[in-house]
């Protein structure tokens, strides 16, 4: 069992490079703007471990944390893995503690991993892209040029859950501004004997009107004895606190430790990973009944703080006093270990947990409440008193209060003399502003964030100085945030309140529950927002009145158009170099047009049109000659004349597709291979380029790749094709994808027999069959024996090849046969190459000697399989019958540590590998100057 980790998420959604620039297009297409995972900074060291390390195992264990991120997570470590091993077998370690038995109960319990949590996350995540960058763009933009002195380096971000947590501050803020204080007037009657006073509340409380509260004051004075009407006595309670989840110890590490949300999880995670306490982000609060308390109790009874505490909760037994949530997944925050070596933030917090802890399974504080009730002219008034009898909880638990009240024995029927009555005038005062516990039970109220995201979005708008801290933690909006939310209402828009967030947290619930479909949830969500987006635009106006009031500044008139070098990206039709859309675009200057690729820098393909364009423009009319997706264009020319070249009557405007319009083209000078797809000899159509800092998805293969090998589990990564494509020097990968990180069980220690390759195979096909037709694709895929980059081999020359076989250019010509003339291992290797001069030449490329079969080649044959160009050992039969074939590597077979550079000799006769290309496998050169670079497909 091999493990490795990961440090949070691994992959990250992305719009692509035509999409990320900040005037690269108008804000409301990025509601419908192509996105991908790619991977996040810093990630691709992670990615190649996981990549090292599952190409030795048959097994994939996740060990992520068992909520909706870390199950996001573990896909992520799954889409790596499996772009190197499609087949490898997933399985889910469930735990909620790092502890021996918890360990042991995940390992014994290994389950599927969850599809349902892993699209909710998803939904969000891309949710958050597309709202956030639309409404982010148009506000920075916008604010920026209304607000140049005010606002010209400030980032006015939108979030739909930093907004409307910025809104719950600014509604107290706004709720406090308009307060006006009121006086008040009420009776006051005291009772004091031997220095204890005891105080009777008037039963009308208060009254705002002086007069009539003076003449209540006059009746009362008109009689002198007070006297008791009842007494009563009752058993009162004050209950131990429920088992803590994360909100509830977000809000006392903010209340009682003055610890922000924020600090107080970063504390409790690093506990976590020490294995000191359970895991910190669940939702429950309740014990179920599979869980052994009473070991846990033990734990704390050595402690010279608690550990007398801990003891009596032995003697009564633990008794939770439970509440009614649960997330399913996690039980509530817990001490997993005693420990005394902690200090600082880290003590108090792990103090509050275990405190929490003991308080929770022990018993409630018991007393008695006296309720006296006298009457005075006809005016009742009230007093109580408490007793407290165990304080039992309250002895472990410092951040609960219950002080006894001491009381008169009064009983019914006496009467006394009032020491003290008098008129006692008061103000209402305004509410206080939020705190952060304050802010957080809002959030958990209204459905804004999770358990796992309060503290984090909190902090965000902290950091955007939407709020700010005043004294004693009081949180106060800051005049850009008052801003945003006012504008927000004189547009009437919900965009500062839960609603709509709340209604996308129920709806990734239910995807979690399997009862709503995760496209359907984004439809629907995008939907809401663009509407939203529609009305901001169309209203911007009062956006700009509401911030100029905070700002103290008159707003200028905003541009009526968009910002310089922005506007509509207009799909036409697809690439044919990568399959993704090109798009009619402007050119930098404003000047002309061009159609480029959303594949951009990976694929640079690209129309420019000259300036005999005036206009271009696109339509939603699809072409009825082509199909597809491909979109019809409205092009106005400078001369008229072009329109008689194309046989056109209307000389306004010409209608039409780029694709198939043969004459547009040759008028145009453009070329067909940059916008047409087509299929030819040497030319893979239409396989798109991978894009960059991302893994392949799960289980997703090109079609050029031979099928696994599914009868010994090692995928396609062992033998001829697996070993050159994957088994490369991880100093030297140009395999992009995001990384990852895992348990990886089953690693191969053994040498691979003949039959375990047997199912993998057919020599006998490819011996029968002889020469294969290159245009014949799918029997010669299925050849194992075809060598994908072979090196100079007897067995693999031009001489196979078929005579009546001729190899097309990517300019759809015959391409002319060349010879390496360069010194290195490829010298006098013959190559095929576009026959245009060289600088129309199409770029194409191709070894003359690759794809293709030997005419004999079965077992029993010195045939170099894959692309091992040293001989194999003697009397080698490992593979099956006599074959001295060098198939596969194994730790035993190939005699190559793990951690082994390039590909040293299985037999010994070298010291050290020579470098290689990261393309092409081949001495001589790096990948930096290989002349297949431009034609791999990768």
């Amino acid at each position: 069992m091999v493990m490795t980790s990961v440090s949070g998420h691994l992959l990250n959604y992305e719009f692509l490079p035509s999409f990320r620039g900040w005037h690269s297009c108008n804000p409301e297409q990025l509601f419908d703007a192509p996105v991908r995972k790619a991977c996040i900074e810093g990630g691709d060291k992670v990615k190649r471990t996981l990549e090292r390390e599952i190409r030795g195992c048959n097994t994939l264990v996740i060990w992520t944390d068992c909520d909706r991120e870390g199950e996001n997570i573990g896909f992520e470590i799954i889409e790596v893995c499996r772009a190197i091993k499609p087949q490898i077998r997933v399985l889910r370690a469930k735990f909620s503690e790092i502890t021996t038995p918890s360990i042991k109960r995940a390992v014994e319990n290994l389950a599927e991993p969850d599809d349902r949590q892993n699209d909710a996350v998803n939904v969000r995540s891309e949710l958050d892209l597309r709202i956030g960058a639309a409404f982010t763009r148009f506000q920075t933009l916008r604010l920026q040029n209304v607000f140049p002195e005010k606002i010209v380096n400030n980032l006015v971000s939108y979030g739909s859950c930093q907004i409307p947590t910025l809104g719950f501050v600014a509604q107290r803020y706004k709720e406090i501004e308009r307060f006006i204080p009121q006086p008040f007037w009420k009776l006051k009657l005291n009772h004091t004997i031997n220095e204890l006073t005891v105080e009777f509340h008037w039963a009308r409380n208060r009254l705002f009107d002086k007069q009539c509260c003076e003449a209540y004051l006059m009746v009362c004075q008109s009689e002198s004895m007070v006297k008791i009407i009842s007494v009563s006595n009752k058993p009162k309670s004050k209950w131990r606190p429920t088992p803590m989840d994360t909100i509830e110890l977000e809000k006392l590490g903010s209340r009682k430790l003055k610890i922000n949300a924020k600090q107080t999880m970063t504390i409790a995670e690093k506990l976590y990973t020490q294995g000191i306490i359970s895991y910190p982000r669940t939702e429950t609060n309740m014990f179920t009944n599979d869980i052994k308390l009473t070991p846990l109790v033990e734990m704390q009874a050595d402690s010279p703080e608690w550990g007398s505490f801990a003891q009596k909760v032995l003697q009564w037994g633990p008794n939770p006093r439970n509440g009614k949530k649960s997330d399913q997944a996690h039980p509530p925050i817990h001490p997993t270990k005693f420990v005394t070596n902690l200090s600082g933030d880290e003590r108090k917090v792990y103090e509050l947990i275990v405190r929490h802890f003991l308080a929770c399974v022990s018993k409630d504080a018991t007393g008695s409440e006296t309720i006296v009730t006298a009457v005075l002219a006809e005016e009742e008034f009230t007093a109580s008193g408490l007793c407290i009898h165990e304080r039992n909880y309250l002895e472990v638990y410092p951040y609960d209060r219950w002080n006894s009240k001491e009381i008169h024995p009064y009983q019914v029927g006496n009467t006394f003399e009032p020491t003290e009555l008098d008129l006692h005038e008061g103000t209402t005062t305004a509410p206080n502003m939020l705190t952060e516990a304050d802010l957080i039970a809002l959030m958990e109220k209204h459905g804004i964030g999770t358990d796992a995201t309060h503290a984090d979005h909190i902090n965000t708008i902290k950091e955007r100085g939407y709020i700010g801290e005043a004294d004693r933690g009081f949180l106060v909006p800051g005049t850009l945030g008052m801003g945003l939310v006012e504008g927000y209402e004189s547009m009437e828009l919900p965009l500062a309140q839960p609603v709509l967030r709340a209604g996308l947290e129920a709806d990734l619930k239910l995807i979690c529950e399997g009862r709503k479909d995760p496209k359907v949830v984004l439809e629907e969500q995008i939907r809401k927002y663009k509407e939203a987006y529609r009305v901001i635009t169309e209203k911007a106006r009062a956006l700009d009145q509401a911030m100029g009031q905070r700002l103290n500044q008159a707003p200028r008139d905003a541009p009526s158009s968009l910002p310089a070098g922005s506007g509509s990206i207009q799909e036409m039709c697809r690439c044919p170099k990568c399959s993704q859309m090109l798009c009619l675009r402007t050119k930098k200057d404003g000047n002309g047009y061009y159609l480029g690729c959303l594949g951009f820098p990976d694929c640079k393909n690209s129309v420019w049109f000259d300036d005999n364009i005036k206009e271009a423009s696109g339509t939603d009319e699809i072409c009825q000659k082509c199909g597809g997706t491909n979109k019809k264009m409205l092009v106005k020319f400078r001369q008229t004349r072009f329109y008689a070249f194309l046989n056109h009557t209307n000389n306004i405007s010409y209608k039409t597709c780029i694709v198939c319009d043969d004459k547009f083209r040759d008028i145009l000078g453009i070329d067909i291979s940059l916008v047409k797809q087509f299929r030819s000899n040497g030319i893979r159509a239409n396989v798109p380029i991978p894009t960059r800092g991302t893994a392949p998805s799960s289980g997703e293969r090109h079609s050029h790749e031979p099928p696994s090998n599914r009868s010994n589990g090692h995928g396609a990564d062992r033998g001829g094709w697996g070993t050159n494509l994957n088994n490369r020097d991880d100093d030297d990968d140009d395999r992009r994808g995001g990384g990852g990180g895992a348990i990886a069980t089953g690693r191969s220690n053994t040498a691979t027999t003949g039959s375990g390759w047997g199912g993998s195979w057919n020599s006998s096909s490819s011996s029968s069959n002889g020469t294969q037709n290159r245009r014949n694709e799918p029997t010669l895929l299925n050849n194992t024996t075809w060598n994908r980059n072979p090196l100079p081999n007897t067995s693999h020359s031009a001489s196979f090849r078929s005579t009546n076989e001729q190899v097309m250019c990517r300019c759809n010509l015959p391409a002319k046969e060349l010879t390496v003339k360069k010194e290195g291992p490829n010298k006098g290797r013959p190559f095929f190459a576009c026959s245009k001069a060289q600088n129309e030449q199409c770029g194409f490329f191709q070894w003359a000697d690759e794809n293709n079969a030997p005419q004999t080649g079965g077992v029993g044959t010195n045939t170099n399989w894959g692309s091992q160009s040293r001989p194999p050992p003697a009397g080698n039969s490992s593979y099956g019958g006599s074959s001295n074939s060098t198939w596969g590597r194994t730790r035993e077979s190939s005699n190559v540590g793990r951690g082994s550079k390039g590909n040293a000799s299985r037999t010994g006769e070298q010291g050290k590998a020579a470098r290689k290309c990261g393309f092409c496998r081949q001495e001589g050169h790096t990948k930096a100057k290989c002349p297949q670079r431009e034609s791999m497909d990768y």
